[in-house]
């Protein structure tokens, strides 16, 4: 009976190791999301504008993007339907639809701090591409200091 136990257990282990895609095999659809945009700190709010962009070569219905500052969000917070608040620091919002080697719909976010800092800083990435693979994050995760001056911040 332990035989066959463990006879069970190293087929099912083959099944899973060697089963699975072969190494830098596509998935799914390519697709190449990057974001750029501004942000603006004054007072403790901080405005967001940035642009999804996907440089191709297949369209994304949808994804989603993550805002992380460094300082804690406040408690109440009024953000744009598309957007949830994902943490104490985080903010997620859809992208919407992006068509191959084009923008996406500008997303603008206000969010208030917790306090009144000097400075925060505030990164980009993506949570969900829509199904497809992004071989580039060099253009969708930024990282970009603000100082509380109401100057706006590119990235």
């Amino acid at each position: 009976m332990r035989m066959l136990c463990a006879v069970g257990v190293l087929s099912l282990g083959a099944v899973l190791v060697g089963g699975g895609p072969a190494a830098g095999a596509v998935v799914g659809p390519e697709a190449d999301l990057a974001y750029h945009g501004y942000v603006t700190v004054a007072g403790g709010r901080v405005d967001v504008r940035l642009t999804p962009r996907n440089h191709g070569p297949n369209p994304v219905g949808d994804a989603t993007v993550r805002l992380r500052w460094s300082a804690p969000l406040h408690d109440v917070q009024r953000l744009p339907a598309r957007c949830a608040r994902a943490g104490e620091r985080t903010v997620v919002c859809r992208t919407g639809a992006l068509p191959a080697d084009g923008l996406g719909e500008e997303i603008r976010v206000r969010v208030r701090l917790r306090g009144v800092p000097s400075e925060v800083s505030m990164a980009v990435d993506t949570v969900w591409g829509g199904g497809s693979v992004d071989r580039n994050h060099a253009n969708d995760r930024q990282r970009v200091l603000a100082l509380d001056t109401g100057d706006s911040y590119a990235f």
